[in-house]
């Protein structure tokens, strides 16, 4: 299987050859990312897991921007951010469903012999290393909550 960053070249090709802007602007935009970071920090040569980094980064920044541009009333603005989080969402691993979620938590909490909500930190150090690029953050720590929320 490619590497993320071959297959950012390859589909930059593509989007060229295909004459898709929004393709090509969204690629571009976060190939500058991942070469901003490289020359940002000690690494000069990024690792996968710091390339999804990177990614679930342009996709957070375009979920806030589209709903920025929803509450302005600005709908094309909104629908051009929402396009390109699809693009950059194919380049991210696959997403765990809701169930495949909370049963990593549910393994996590068990772990960290997890009594009530006052050891959310406990289970999020351990759960987030093992989910990340496979699911965001805040769906993450919303399930750890319900589920803690249950026990105590």
């Amino acid at each position: 299987m490619a590497t993320v960053r071959e297959r950012l070249d390859a589909d930059l090709k593509d989007a060229m050859r295909a004459k898709d802007e929004v393709k090509l602007t969204t690629i571009r935009a976060l190939k500058s990312a991942i070469k901003y970071k490289e020359v940002e920090g000690e690494n000069k040569v990024l690792d996968e897991t710091a390339i999804i980094s990177v990614i679930t980064t342009q996709v957070k920044q375009r979920r806030d921007a589209a709903a920025e541009y929803k509450a302005a009333n600005r709908a094309d603005l909104a629908e051009k951010e929402e396009k390109e989080i699809v693009i950059l969402q194919a380049y991210l691993p696959a997403q765990l469903s809701a169930e495949q979620l909370a049963a990593e938590i549910t393994k996590a909490i068990a772990e960290a012999d997890a009594k009530s909500v006052k050891d959310l930190g406990a289970v999020m150090k351990i759960v987030t290393p093992r989910l990340k690029g496979q699911a965001e953050g805040k769906a993450i720590s919303e399930e750890v909550k319900l589920q803690l929320s249950k026990l105590g």
